[in-house]
């Protein structure tokens, strides 16, 4: 339970196979909860979450189409709108955000960059040696909600790597091209 709000009582889901199974359902007798599944092929009746997955989904769309992203990044695009949404967007109910309302304190956003951005990750890695290469080309596709560090999708390498030791260029055209 967040404190200050009511406890969950009654939780909807649709028919999907990850929430009909015998662990959920002793673990919502155990705590009381009445789970309830929605009729097959019916989005009205989750109203409230369908709105939100479209939401994510149009903020995401724009974020790919807008720094000329690959489409193999979308699920990191949505995931980014998720966690930049939930620390600044405020519930109009409580005054709060999302992330307020569960840690009980405000986030800082400082680190926040655009989604695409241009960005130079220091080579910390690999044996660079003495002539190496110490830094990429990168883009800004996520960040990490366990640490610090960004996600940061390598032009040379092709890979999504995590890193703290990157400078940001945003004003720079965003072309992953």
């Amino acid at each position: 339970m967040i404190q200050g709000l009511s406890p969950v009582i009654i939780i909807r889901t649709d028919n999907g196979l990850e929430f009909k199974n015998q662990v959920l359902k002793e673990y919502f007798d155990s705590v009381g909860i009445s789970h309830q599944v929605s009729s097959v092929r019916k989005p009205q009746q989750n109203g409230v979450v369908e709105r939100r997955n479209q939401t994510l989904l149009e903020a995401a769309r724009t974020m790919l189409i807008f720094s000329r992203a690959p489409l193999f990044l979308w699920a990191k695009a949505i995931a980014t709108v998720c966690y930049t949404q939930n620390r600044s967007i405020i519930h109009r109910r409580f005054n709060k955000t999302p992330y307020e309302l569960i840690n009980g304190k405000k986030s800082d956003i400082s680190f926040l960059y655009i989604f695409g951005a241009l960005c130079y990750p220091k080579n910390d890695r690999e044996d660079i040696g003495k002539l190496g290469v110490k830094g990429d080309i990168g883009f800004l596709i996520g960040y990490f909600v366990d640490s610090c560090a960004y996600k940061v999708y390598n032009r040379r390498t092709k890979k999504i790597m995590e890193t703290m030791n990157v400078t940001f260029n945003e004003l720079s055209a965003m072309d992953f091209e």
